[in-house]
């Protein structure tokens, strides 16, 4: 009988898959043939071996259910481990189960958990539709296939999967309570990603209700969504929830939720089967499943991504070294997004880094071998790298990782970012491949060009007028970038290869844009018919993109570890800083914003500036200054402006937020203090609620005359506890324009305040009627802060 050799079995056979694998190769084709399969072969092989130790991942869930259901027998009725499996075998049998759903009800029996053989209508559905029976066999399987799983996103999954989605729930949510009574989320299945990334950190000062389950420890049964003033995940407010404490030993250790598409009746049958569902989760919230051994200041910065990154590092003891003779490498922590693209492997970290990225890991520890050698980040433009004895059509796979980044850590460590890669298709599709928002144009042989709408307004020249060839641009641009096209126009028409370049453009109006061209060429068997590509103004994420590149060439090869990691964390930082789509056309709003860094590096500050609409239409509009300067500084500004982008999202009115931040703050490592003004408006009536907290106030621009938003003087964040604040109303109108900034913009050194904001409110009555960004740029060359303090500028105008 199979049963009895254990949960081990599974792993040993798919090492055996592929061991046998690797010797047919090696049999057929020499030692060196298994480095010489051809990219899509390998691609196709790597992709055939991950669905099949999945299945075996699957089959040694089941083997283990059945394992432990034979250890309960073997105990009660004194049997062998091999006596009780056949015995299970054949009750099963005669009973006209599957083995399965027999051991599933023999080790919820011993666990004391229980579901009713009710009828149907238990899990919302018809009696017509399940046997009754059959429905509760399932929930008890479901009950074991979570308890039996090796993660929390494991047992999410099966949560889902097994048993709540019969009940109607289309989302789970796990969360885990840490020393500081705060809510991570450990896992979760059937959300949208963008939504759980809000709810991944719940801090107690919010309170609500997932913090009042956790304190209380009793569940909470919403079946028309939310209390008002309330709010939890899910796609509708009215959608029905349940929220249930996960108690493990006694003791609270997390918060599970599940979430209905719409309400629910939520009758007494369902809430105990929910309950009896979630309950073995909480044996999976003891630890994360991101990783280990990594600073958990790294670990939060590289959890605020959108993009994947993990830490690699050497292999502890003996290990297959990599081509070239360097050692193997293991992937130490990876955050969400990187996770996310591994959802075959369980319990990704800790496993060797050659297991989860088979088809690049060579050139990958290599580059981490470059990196750490030279102390100093490298950069790769896709892996797998181009091969040279590949046909350029025949041989265009879709790269694995794509802009990817090493930063050493020292010891051998590193951090790998990357983006994920495109296919490849048609001249057109490669080039729009290249970047994602776009002004098309296409170049004809004899010199035509057609335009696409957006094109006309990048440059800024009449829409009705005739569009411009790429080669007749030059004319346009800064003369240093005149040099650039012509490289990117030489490498079309001689070698047929497209490209990229930025460049800075001169329009009609005065302003200057940044502009990012990717063109490829046309090609009609081996000549060159035309030129396809896209314009893509970058103006906003300029300043943002340099600060990044920047640091990656600044890191040094002579900086020590430590000194390394603090460079790291302060350019990640940077990084997160909201570039352009945080910032696209809010509801009733058109907005810029620009971003100046310090003029002396390590005076660097903590500005931050964020617009985001809110649920219920509402816009979020906050500009802060975090006191002192340096990597405290950064550090604390990526803490404020993250909880205050949370905090929006409970609905509470800015002087509550306010309110809320001064207690973040006061309860942030190192205690820093801050500035800030906290905004909300709301398109319906355009009515603007805003609180400030020793900030300078908001100008308000209308038919030509500035005044400053009279506001209370209540106390900056992190000086007082309790400290209470008051908030202000505004009416604005259309056409109005509202200017949020930070001291940097208006401080001289012999200067007066009065005397700086009366210069601001004359250079805000110059402004010239146009685009919001245009109207950015101005405000940005006429501020006369000569503190060297970095600055931030939030222009709003109302539509």
């Amino acid at each position: 009988m199979p049963a009895h050799h254990g949960s081990g079995r599974g792993a040993a056979d798919g090492e055996r898959v592929i061991a046998s694998l690797r010797a047919a190769a090696t049999d057929r084709e020499g030692p060196e043939a298994a480095m010489s399969v051809p990219r899509s072969g390998l691609a196709s092989a790597v992709a055939e071996l991950t669905a099949e130790v999945s299945a075996l991942h699957a089959e040694r869930g089941r083997r283990r259910l059945i394992d432990l259901a034979s250890g309960v027998l073997a105990g009660q009725l004194a049997l062998s481990p091999v006596e009780a499996t056949d015995h299970l075998l054949r009750l099963a049998g005669s009973m006209g189960l599957s083995a399965v759903d027999l051991a599933a009800d023999i080790v919820n029996a011993a666990a004391g958990t229980h579901v009713s053989d009710g009828p149907a209508e238990a899990a919302g559905r018809a009696a017509a539709e399940a046997v009754p029976a059959a429905e509760a066999r399932r929930i008890r399987r479901g009950i074991a296939a979570t308890t039996v799983s090796d993660t929390a996103a494991a047992a999410a999954a099966a949560l889902l999967e097994n048993g709540l989605h019969r009940l109607g729930v289309e989302a789970v949510y796990l969360w885990r309570r840490t020393p500081t009574a705060c809510l991570e989320l450990a896992a979760e299945a059937g959300a949208d990603p963008q939504e759980a990334s809000h709810w991944h950190w719940i801090p107690p000062e919010t309170g609500g209700p997932l913090h009042r389950v956790l304190a209380g420890a009793e569940a909470d049964w919403l079946p028309s969504g939310p209390r008002p003033g309330e709010r939890l995940p899910g796609g509708r407010p009215d959608a029905a929830r349940a929220l249930l404490p996960l108690e493990l030993d006694g003791l609270t250790v997390g918060v599970a939720l599940a979430v209905w598409p719409g309400p629910a009746p939520l009758n007494p049958i369902v809430r105990d089967t929910v309950a009896a569902l979630c309950a073995p989760a909480a044996h999976h919230l003891h630890a994360a499943d991101t990783g280990r051994g990594v600073p958990p200041q790294l670990a939060s910065l590289l959890a605020q991504l959108d993009h994947p990154g993990v830490v690699i590092c050497p292999t502890a003891g003996d290990g297959p070294p990599a081509a070239g003779g360097l050692p193997a490498h293991t992937v130490d922590y990876l955050n969400p997004a990187a996770l996310r693209e591994l959802r075959a492997f369980p319990s990704a970290a800790g496993r060797p880094a050659a297991q989860l990225y088979p088809s690049v890991h060579d050139e990958l520890v290599g580059l981490i071998a470059r990196a750490n050698a030279a102390g100093s980040p490298q950069y790769a433009p896709a892996l797998p790298g181009p091969r040279p004895d590949a046909a350029r059509e025949a041989e265009s796979p879709r790269p694995e990782m794509a802009e990817v980044r090493v930063l050493p850590l020292g010891g051998g460590r590193a951090a790998v970012l990357w983006q994920t890669g495109s296919p490849h298709g048609a001249p057109l599709a490669r080039a729009l491949n290249r970047i994602d928002r776009l002004a098309a144009f296409e170049d004809d042989a004899s010199g035509g060009s057609v335009w696409g709408p957006a094109a006309y307004a990048v440059f800024g020249l009449d829409p009705g007028g005739p569009p411009l060839p790429l080669r007749s641009l030059g004319k346009r641009l800064h003369p240093d970038d005149a040099v650039v096209l012509d490289g990117l126009l030489a490498s079309i028409t001689d070698r047929h290869t497209g490209g990229q370049c930025l460049v800075r453009v001169y329009r009609p109006d005065g302003g200057v844009r940044h502009v990012q061209i990717a063109a490829e060429p046309v090609l009609a068997g081996s000549a060159l018919v035309g030129i396809a590509g896209v314009y893509h103004d970058v103006s906003v994420q300029h300043h943002t993109e340099l600060a990044l590149t920047a640091t990656f060439e600044q890191l040094s090869a002579a900086q020590a570890e430590a000194v390394l990691r603090d460079q790291l964390v302060l350019r990640l930082q940077q990084a997160i800083v909201p570039e352009a789509p945080s910032l696209e056309t809010p509801p009733g709003l058109r907005v810029a914003a620009r971003y100046r860094p310090a003029a002396v590096e390590d005076r660097v500050g903590g500005d931050w500036y964020d617009v985001h609409p809110l649920p219920g239409g509402r816009v979020l509009v906050t500009v802060g200054d975090i006191a002192g300067h340096g990597i405290g500084a950064a550090t604390a500004m990526i803490a404020l402006r993250g909880a205050l982008h949370g905090l929006a999202f409970t609905g509470a009115p800015p002087e509550q937020l306010m309110g809320w931040l001064n207690d973040v703050a006061l309860g942030t490592a190192g205690q820093p203090t801050a500035t800030a003004v906290c905004a909300l408006f709301d398109p319906a009536d355009r009515t603007l609620e805003w609180a400030g907290a020793g900030h300078p106030p908001p100008l308000l621009l209308r038919s030509g005359r500035a005044r400053f938003l009279e506001g209370s003087q209540n106390v900056l964040l992190g000086a007082l506890p309790g400290a209470a604040y008051e908030g202000r109303s505004t009416q604005l109108e259309a056409g109005d324009t509202l200017l949020l900034y930070t001291d940097g913009f208006i401080e001289r050194r012999h200067t007066g305040l009065d005397e700086s904001l009366a210069s601001l409110q004359v250079a805000a009555e110059r402004l010239r009627p146009g685009l919001v960004e245009d109207q950015a740029d101005q405000l940005m060359g006429a501020a006369e802060g000569d503190t060297e303090d970095d600055t931030s500028l939030v222009v709003v105008q109302v539509s």
